[in-house]
């Protein structure tokens, strides 16, 4: 049996040392392509890097035997040095190698992208992400990750979301560093959140510089950073942060992806000083194929390097790996079989850059890697201008040694909860897209949150009211005031935490004046300030007010006289004094002109002058109330009379009138109307208690301190008025137009508010001065003053169904109705009835003036005055009614005296004229009452003149 078993080891051991000696041989046909490789060894980065770069190379040879070409790598240190990292890229190309992968940092990668530029040698660098370095530098310069300025946008997007209007910036004083902060600037700018403040950090800093750097910061109140540095300075940075006490509640820290990439290798102690951090990085999908070289990775590493703090897999490392495969590929598709560098001579010791002379296969090689694409462990390997693409980043809460993924960033759509959704969804900046976050101080309030400074008022509660509640004793604010803040704040396009301050002492009381809490901003123990907090220019000086939200102004309130309907001589208030006596001699006059005009022709207006003067009087006055039964016989007064009716009904309708708006409509007449005639007086006047209407009185009215008095309720205001300046009251209170409406909504019937309004611009929040808030908020402002459901309900809420008086205006008495108001009317019938008489008297002169013959010369102007007075008091013998009456009166027969004398013949004649005259009138009233009668009947005596 042992022969047997010789016959089948024999032919077992000669197949495996054939296929041995084929392996062999396959391997010695490879080209093998030499690559350079620089590295900072003794760091994370550089440490994995090696190893995942090692693994790619089998890795990829192992799963592509049939390849024509290899890759052998030689790797470098460069001590996180530039000059080592040039002295061995040279070295490098001295060996002709076809591309150097590296260097790590973008301060050394800086110098050697001009060195592969003049060999025309590929540098290919996984590490070095700083804006300032690109391919338009140099052609030659190949960066296969992503961009620093590929974050940017979606910090930006973290920030607005979060509503952060200030951040300050922390970084290195690096390439990589330096090369981030202007793009951030540019972004920032764009949404209109200030940059404070940048803190530059050098390499060199020792701890006690950084908590230095710190406590300036902490100084400065500054509670939102921004972080972009390498892990080593931001490990260090965290550390003292958090003994710094600035890694507690209030604080927000965010960090960019050159460190977010860096945590695991970090430490416990360093991640727990970073809990409640936000960071970015970018997205990696998952893949069996990544999980699997995790699992090979953590294997080989911990075999090789058992000393290593490294425990997890980064992207750097991924990136070097994905890096290697890119390369091997290009080359393989190139078909670089060899390698030679052509150059000048020169002696093999020289080290001379101009001397290295240029690669023949960098050109085919660069452009090869330029148009390499595959799905690598990173993801999707495709580069676009020299640079990988960029794609999406997780946005990342640290808490303790644990990295939550609390959304996604994609350019496309923004912010998101999840990557991967089905349909088209919007681009947002809403933090409602991602996940609550754990805030520094394991908490999920939001950092940032305005300390916003409110009064404590004693009176008029209703603008603001501080309580505290009994159970926590915390303090709830509530007023007209606070509920426009609230919804201003609901109105802005961001988010905006904020909690109330009360602005008091120890004992809970108020701690100043108005004045005094706005200081409070100045001197940043507050963010704002909310109430009912006036906006006048001193105060702008040191805060920044926000559009007003209210009315504005300052007047007087004052006391109001007893109703009117209580007094017994009401009915003399429709007209004024003036407007009383113009018409009592307007109704004189008047009844004058009409005697004058009737006198000589209308027997009513005859007989005793005490008759006369009854008649007349009575016969102007009665036209006020109803048509006198006297009749006029002149067309003149009947002119006048015309015009004298229809001034009469305009006076008494408008009286009427008056008297009854009087008696039905209830009319405050204020006890003071004049701020000058209060200062005159020397009375006192009240104002509202830490308000600045006490410097406005005393600066812009002249007001003597010593005169003013304060109040704080609207119940003191009602005592101080009602008492009155003679038992320890005031004449007026003078505040803003919200305090007296409200005021007045209380005591309407009693008080009123007059005087001149003297301007102001109402009340507002107040900022600090430059704060980027100020103009988000007043345009917010706007919004919500214009919205009347919205301000109705703000109203009703905090005023209740309390309604202001109704228009002061229309309350104030006017005085009754005056002169001006008719002075047309009395100067129309003053001319109809001057006219009138002076036609009438001209006539009477011009026939009846004596004539001037001898004797009328002899006698003096007196006497002839004398005469045409009388004549004027004789009955007019020519008046045509006088001629018309014979008619209706019976005639008496004539006796005719035989031998009568002339005189008789005279006499008779003057009988018969007076007869004639007499039973005109009585014929009159006869024919009213329908009962002829016979002149004649009733003889008169001769009328002697």
């Amino acid at each position: 049996m042992a022969i047997p078993k010789k016959k089948f080891t024999l032919p077992f051991f000669t197949l495996l040392l054939v296929n041995l000696w084929s392996n062999q041989m396959v391997i010695m046909a490879m080209e093998s392509i030499p690559i350079g490789v620089v590295l900072d060894l003794n760091s994370t980065v550089g440490e994995m890097a090696e190893s995942c770069m090692s693994m790619a190379v089998s890795d990829f040879y192992a799963l592509n035997v049939d390849f024509k070409t290899r890759l052998a790598l030689f790797t470098r240190d460069s001590s996180s040095d530039v000059v080592a990292a040039t002295s061995s890229v040279l070295d490098l190309m001295k060996k002709q190698v076809h591309a150097i992968i590296g260097p790590q940092k973008s301060s050394q990668a800086k110098f050697v992208i001009e060195l592969g530029g003049k060999a025309e040698v590929p540098i290919v660098s996984f590490s070095a992400t700083s804006p300032t370095l690109s391919a338009t530098q140099s052609k030659y310069f190949v960066r296969t990750v992503q961009d620093d300025s590929s974050q940017v946008k979606a910090i930006a997007s973290i920030v607005q979301a979060y509503g952060w209007r200030e951040i300050v910036l922390i970084y290195e004083d690096t390439e990589y560093g330096n090369g981030l902060v202007p793009l951030l600037l540019e972004a920032f700018q764009e949404i209109d959140t200030r940059v404070p403040y940048g803190s530059r950090i050098p390499l060199y800093f020792n701890d006690t510089q950084i908590m230095r750097e710190l406590s300036k910061l902490k100084a400065m109140q500054k509670s939102i950073f921004l972080v972009h540095m390498s892990a080593s300075l931001g490990s260090r940075l965290f550390l003292l942060a958090k003994d710094a006490g600035m890694m507690s509640e209030g604080y927000a820290w965010l960090v960019t992806a050159g460190l977010s990439t860096l945590l695991d290798p970090l430490g416990s102690e360093v991640m727990d000083s970073m809990r409640g951090v936000l960071g970015i990085k970018p997205h990696v999908p998952t893949s069996k194929k990544l999980e699997s070289f995790k699992s090979r990775w953590r294997k080989n590493f911990t075999i090789s390097k058992p000393q290593s703090k490294i425990n997890e897999l980064n992207l750097f490392g991924l990136w070097a790996y994905d890096t290697v495969w890119a390369i091997a590929m290009a080359v393989e598709k190139a078909g670089i079989v060899h390698s030679r560098y052509v150059k000048p001579n020169t002696s093999e010791g020289t080290v001379d850059i101009a001397a290295l002379g240029k690669s023949e296969t960098g050109p085919r090689l660069l452009s090869s890697i330029l148009s390499t694409r595959f799905q690598g462990l990173s993801g999707d390997f495709h580069l676009a201008g020299g640079e990988r693409v960029p794609s999406a980043f997780e946005i990342l809460n640290l808490i303790g040694k644990a990295e939550r993924v609390i959304g996604y960033w994609t350019p496309e759509r923004g912010l998101s909860r999840n990557l991967y959704t089905n349909g088209k969804i919007a681009s947002s900046t809403s933090k409602n897209r991602l996940k609550e976050p754990i805030w520094p101080g394991d908490t999920t309030q939001q950092p940032k949150r305005l300390r916003i400074g409110v009064p404590l008022k004693t009176g008029f509660n209703e603008f603001i009211e501080v309580e505290w509640n009994p159970e926590d004793d915390k303090p709830i604010v509530s007023g007209f005031t606070r509920d426009v803040f609230v919804s201003v704040v609901e109105a802005l396009p961001f988010p905006l935490p904020y909690e109330f301050i009360p602005f008091v002492n120890k004992n809970k009381q108020s701690a100043g004046t108005y004045n005094d809490l706005l200081d409070q901003i100045k001197l940043k123990n507050f963010d704002a300030a909310v109430g009912d907090i006036t906006i006048i220019a001193n105060r702008s000086t040191y805060v920044d007010f926000t559009l007003p939200f209210s009315e504005s102004g300052i007047t007087m309130v004052v006391l109001t006289k007893r109703d009117e309907r209580e007094n017994m001589w009401i009915f003399l208030k429709p007209l004024s004094l003036e407007l009383w006596l113009t018409t009592g001699i307007a109704f004189i006059l008047t009844g004058l002109v009409v005697w004058v005009l009737e006198h000589r022709e209308n027997k009513v207006f005859r007989g005793k002058p005490a008759q006369q003067l009854g008649t007349t009087l009575w016969f102007s006055f009665s036209t006020l109330f109803f048509a006198h039964r006297e009749k006029v016989v002149n067309n003149w007064t009947r002119f006048v009379l015309i015009i004298w009716i229809f001034v009469v009904l305009i006076i008494s309708q408008s009286y009427t009138a008056s008297l009854a708006s009087i008696l039905t409509v209830k009319r405050l007449q204020p006890t003071f109307v004049d701020v000058k005639e209060i200062r005159k007086n020397g009375y006192f006047v009240g104002h509202q208690k830490d308000s600045f209407v006490k410097d406005f009185l005393v600066k812009q009215l002249n007001f003597n301190d010593t005169m003013l008095r304060e109040y704080s309720t609207p119940e003191e205001y009602h005592d101080a008025l009602s008492r009155g300046t003679h038992n320890g009251g005031v004449a007026a209170i003078f505040a803003e137009i919200p305090y007296i409406k409200l005021f007045l909504a209380k005591y309407c019937s009693k008080f009123q508010m007059v005087g001149p309004t003297y301007k102001t611009d109402g009340f507002g929040f107040a900022f600090p001065l430059g704060s980027p808030l100020v103009p988000y908020i007043s345009r917010a402002i706007l919004n919500v003053t214009q919205d009347k459901d919205k301000m109705d309900e703000i109203e009703r809420r905090n005023f209740g169904g309390e309604t202001t008086c109704s228009d002061q205006a229309a309350m104030v008495p006017s005085g009754g109705l005056g002169l001006p108001s008719f002075g047309g009317l009395f100067i129309i019938t003053g001319v109809a009835s001057m006219s009138a008489l002076l036609i009438y008297v001209t006539k009477f002169l011009y026939i009846h003036w004596p004539a001037s013959n001898t004797m009328d010369q002899e006698r003096s102007f007196y006497l002839r005055v004398l005469e045409l007075a009388k004549h004027f008091d004789k009955e007019d013998p020519s008046a045509h009614h006088l001629n018309g009456a014979g008619s209706r009166v019976h005639a008496v027969p004539s006796v005719e005296i035989v031998g009568a004398s002339p005189d008789i013949d005279d006499a008779r004649s003057h009988s018969r004229t007076s007869s004639e005259g007499s039973g005109d009138i009585i014929g009159d009233q006869d024919h009213d009452n329908h009962t002829p009668r016979n002149s004649a009947a009733n003889p008169e005596p001769p009328h002697t003149p």
